[in-house]
Protein backbone atom coordinates (compact mmCIF):
# COMPACT_ATOMS: atom_id res chain seq x y z
CA UNK A 1 0.00 0.00 0.00
CA UNK A 2 1.21 3.59 -1.39
CA UNK A 3 1.33 6.59 0.67
CA UNK A 4 1.39 7.61 4.12
CA UNK A 5 -0.54 6.61 7.04
CA UNK A 6 -3.65 8.52 7.13
CA UNK A 7 -4.25 8.87 3.62
CA UNK A 8 -7.22 8.93 2.57
CA UNK A 9 -7.63 8.58 -1.39
CA UNK A 10 -10.95 10.15 -2.78
CA UNK A 11 -10.21 8.67 -6.39
CA UNK A 12 -12.88 5.61 -6.87
CA UNK A 13 -11.68 2.43 -6.95
CA UNK A 14 -10.75 1.42 -10.87
CA UNK A 15 -13.20 0.53 -12.77
CA UNK A 16 -15.62 2.84 -11.36
CA UNK A 17 -16.50 6.85 -12.25
CA UNK A 18 -16.42 9.26 -9.63
CA UNK A 19 -19.50 9.88 -8.30
CA UNK A 20 -21.41 12.63 -10.65
CA UNK A 21 -19.56 11.66 -13.56
CA UNK A 22 -22.02 12.14 -16.59
CA UNK A 23 -24.04 14.81 -14.87
CA UNK A 24 -23.70 17.77 -16.58
CA UNK A 25 -25.14 21.23 -14.39
CA UNK A 26 -25.47 24.54 -16.27
CA UNK A 27 -26.54 27.46 -13.59
CA UNK A 28 -27.44 30.84 -15.30
CA UNK A 29 -27.11 33.83 -12.77
CA UNK A 30 -27.66 37.51 -12.58
CA UNK A 31 -24.09 39.03 -12.06
CA UNK A 32 -25.36 42.58 -11.34
CA UNK A 33 -27.80 41.15 -8.90
CA UNK A 34 -24.85 39.62 -6.89
CA UNK A 35 -25.75 36.08 -7.42
CA UNK A 36 -22.20 35.04 -8.39
CA UNK A 37 -21.21 34.37 -4.21
CA UNK A 38 -24.49 32.80 -4.42
CA UNK A 39 -23.33 30.23 -7.20
CA UNK A 40 -19.61 29.80 -6.32
CA UNK A 41 -20.94 28.67 -3.10
CA UNK A 42 -23.27 25.99 -4.03
CA UNK A 43 -21.08 24.75 -6.68
CA UNK A 44 -18.77 24.36 -3.88
CA UNK A 45 -21.26 21.97 -2.19
CA UNK A 46 -21.88 20.19 -5.46
CA UNK A 47 -17.82 19.30 -6.11
CA UNK A 48 -17.55 18.07 -2.58
CA UNK A 49 -20.51 15.92 -2.80
CA UNK A 50 -19.93 14.91 -6.54
CA UNK A 51 -16.26 15.35 -7.25
CA UNK A 52 -16.84 14.02 -11.20
CA UNK A 53 -19.81 16.70 -11.99
CA UNK A 54 -19.49 18.96 -14.85
CA UNK A 55 -20.79 22.63 -13.49
CA UNK A 56 -20.60 25.79 -15.73
CA UNK A 57 -21.87 28.85 -15.19
CA UNK A 58 -23.92 31.21 -17.67
CA UNK A 59 -24.50 35.01 -17.30
CA UNK A 60 -28.32 35.12 -17.29
CA UNK A 61 -30.79 38.14 -17.42
CA UNK A 62 -31.94 40.18 -14.18
CA UNK A 63 -33.35 38.07 -11.19
CA UNK A 64 -32.41 34.98 -13.02
CA UNK A 65 -30.82 32.11 -11.28
CA UNK A 66 -31.99 29.20 -12.65
CA UNK A 67 -30.27 25.54 -12.46
CA UNK A 68 -30.43 23.19 -15.91
CA UNK A 69 -29.17 19.16 -15.18
CA UNK A 70 -28.52 17.65 -18.84
CA UNK A 71 -30.36 19.89 -20.29
CA UNK A 72 -33.53 19.57 -18.02
CA UNK A 73 -34.56 22.72 -15.89
CA UNK A 74 -35.14 21.63 -12.21
CA UNK A 75 -34.78 25.22 -10.50
CA UNK A 76 -36.39 28.60 -11.84
CA UNK A 77 -35.74 31.54 -9.13
CA UNK A 78 -38.00 33.35 -11.61
CA UNK A 79 -40.25 31.29 -10.78
CA UNK A 80 -39.76 30.33 -7.22
CA UNK A 81 -38.63 33.94 -6.06
CA UNK A 82 -35.61 32.31 -4.07
CA UNK A 83 -32.83 30.22 -3.85
CA UNK A 84 -32.40 26.48 -4.22
CA UNK A 85 -31.44 24.28 -1.03
CA UNK A 86 -28.34 22.58 -1.23
CA UNK A 87 -29.85 19.39 0.05
CA UNK A 88 -32.89 19.35 -2.79
CA UNK A 89 -30.36 20.17 -5.57
CA UNK A 90 -27.46 17.71 -4.45
CA UNK A 91 -31.22 15.16 -4.53
CA UNK A 92 -31.46 16.01 -8.16
CA UNK A 93 -27.80 15.34 -8.81
CA UNK A 94 -28.08 11.96 -7.07
CA UNK A 95 -31.27 11.35 -9.12
CA UNK A 96 -29.54 12.17 -12.55
CA UNK A 97 -26.79 9.99 -11.99
CA UNK A 98 -28.32 7.34 -10.83
CA UNK A 99 -31.00 7.48 -14.70
CA UNK A 100 -33.91 8.60 -12.23
CA UNK A 101 -36.26 10.90 -13.60
CA UNK A 102 -35.78 14.84 -12.23
CA UNK A 103 -38.63 16.77 -10.76
CA UNK A 104 -38.74 20.56 -10.67
CA UNK A 105 -37.08 22.04 -7.67
CA UNK A 106 -40.50 23.34 -6.14
CA UNK A 107 -38.71 24.76 -2.29
CA UNK A 108 -36.51 27.74 -2.13
CA UNK A 109 -35.00 29.62 0.52
CA UNK A 110 -35.99 33.78 1.04
CA UNK A 111 -33.18 35.41 -1.45
CA UNK A 112 -32.00 38.10 1.62
CA UNK A 113 -32.83 38.35 4.83
CA UNK A 114 -33.96 41.77 6.57
CA UNK A 115 -33.62 42.23 10.13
Amino acid sequence: MSGEPGEVSLAPPPGEAEPGSGVRIVVEYCEPCGFEATYLELASAVKEQYPGIEIESRLGGTGAFEIEINGQLVFSKLENGGFPYEKDLIEAIRRASNGEPLEKITNSRPPCVIL
